[in-house]
């Protein structure tokens, strides 16, 4: 099975950093090809140009051969891995980006359905994301109504043919200690093999 698995945290060593290195080492030792990015420190490219906001585009039509790897790759998995904090009800810039950079027309969806809806094109058909945050879950959702899962499930994986998506908040963090994080790091592994089945 080839999973994606995307990072979008700055700082080396942060608790994202090893939910990441968690998940990328359990899909491994389970025989998956797995395509780890750690999109701030390989430096993506978030800003869209003007060119890139013509829905016609062609899939291969990027300057930026960054760009090009990642559509090609995105292309071919089976499923996808995002790993990010919840900052302001939004994923980091660097991750914003790489959706609105990779998953354009003819690699991840198609206009002009007969229901008038994208349809999508992508093969992965699961998709994990594993968030961090410091909002408390009965705060988040009376006050915000949880941003992050209507990003992820309504407004973007769907549209590009990713009918399940799961969803796990690891929260609060900052003032996790120890084996908080050692479960957390735990449950990560279990979820992300949970999607070879």
């Amino acid at each position: 099975m080839r999973i994606g698995v995307y990072l979008a945290h700055p700082r080396p060593g942060s608790f994202n950093h090893a939910l990441f290195d968690a998940v990328v080492e359990a899909l491994r030792s389970h025989g998956c090809d797995v395509l780890a990015h750690d999109l701030c420190a390989e430096g993506f490219p978030p800003v869209l140009s003007a060119d890139e906001t013509e829905t016609v585009q062609a899939a291969t039509d990027t300057r930026d051969p960054r760009v090009a790897l990642h559509r090609a790759e995105v292309a071919t998995l089976d499923a996808v891995v995002f790993i990010h904090p919840n900052w302001w009800g939004m994923p980091p810039a660097a991750l914003v980006g790489w959706v609105q950079r990779v998953l354009v027309p003819g690699v991840a969806y198609k206009l002009g359905s007969a229901e008038g809806e994208p349809a999508g094109l992508l093969k992965a058909g699961r998709a994990l994301v594993l968030n961090t945050s410091d909002t408390p879950a009965d705060r988040e959702e009376s006050e915000f109504g949880d941003p992050l899962q209507r990003i992820w499930s309504a407004c973007v994986l769907p549209y590009v043919g990713v009918a399940d998506v799961r969803r796990i908040v690891f929260r609060t963090v900052t003032d996790s200690a120890g084996p908080a994080r050692a479960d957390w790091l735990q449950q990560a592994r279990r979820e992300a093999i949970a999607l070879l089945s």
